[in-house]
């Protein structure tokens, strides 16, 4: 088996106080968690074993990653009896050795991330990560399969540190009469939770491709109710000139 390869992973110190809630039960409160680039995306946080109030409980089960070796994975339990299966892993005998007094909790099975007073949403902020939203006055339209679904002089254009240029619209600026409605949401720690919509062009549906945070985070609140669509997926014209897709997992 090829050994662990520390240098793939990347580690840092956080000096956040991090509180972790489940079922109304404090779970881990800490004022030394420590962020991991378990891949260059989005950075987790791991935290120190003494700083958990709930307790673990190992399963059996193991998992393997050439970067960080073998994980031990716990059930956690909570001080009423209740049992999170398989929520928890450590990594006892790492070659990244700042790992192996750390424990790492399923941010998704948890039901509150704190850090300090202050919620965070899908993952840990990333402190390299910057959003800019500028009010512009640039002439955007959306087309797809030749059809326009949008087409605005005020936009709001959101930069967003290693994404793609994001470009939110106003309502009145957009055919509403072919979005859907989807109950797809998702999660960001920056700008809050986004609600999806589906556009039909003629007979073909193109599934969650436009997307709206009616209620931002306070840091974002220039895009409420604004809609913005994947570049990877419509084409975008910025003052009439085609931009290039960008190439996402998204796309």
């Amino acid at each position: 088996m090829t050994e662990p390869k520390p240098g793939r992973v990347r580690v840092e110190m956080s000096q956040k106080r991090v509180r972790v809630y489940l079922g109304g039960q404090l779970v881990a409160d800490s004022t030394r968690p420590v962020l991991v680039w378990q891949t260059p995306h989005r950075p987790i946080y791991y935290l120190p074993v003494a700083d958990l109030r709930a307790k673990l409980e190992p399963n059996g089960e193991t998992t393997y990653c050439l970067s960080r070796g073998e994980a031990t994975l716990y059930d956690v339990v909570l001080e009423d009896g209740t049992v999170v299966a398989g929520a928890a892993a450590r990594y006892l005998d790492s070659q990244l050795t700042v790992l192996n007094d750390l424990v790492r909790l399923r941010f998704d099975l948890m039901d509150e991330w704190l850090e300090e007073n202050e919620p965070i949403y899908g993952h840990p902020r990333d402190p390299y990560i910057r959003v800019d939203i500028l009010a512009s006055s640039r002439h955007v339209r959306v087309g797809i399969d030749g059809v326009t679904v949008a087409d605005s002089h005020t936009p709001h254009i959101l930069f967003e540190t290693k994404r793609p240029v994001r470009y939110y619209l106003p309502l009145t600026d957009v055919r509403m009469d072919v979005l859907t409605p989807t109950a797809a949401h998702s999660s960001s720690p920056y700008k809050g939770t986004a609600d999806y919509w589906s556009v039909r062009v003629g007979d073909e549906e193109h599934r969650e491709i436009a997307w709206c945070y009616r209620n931002p985070l306070p840091e974002s609140q220039k895009i409420a109710g604004l809609v913005s669509f994947y570049n990877e997926r419509v084409d975008i014209y910025l003052d009439g000139e085609l931009q290039e897709r960008p190439h996402t997992l998204f796309g």
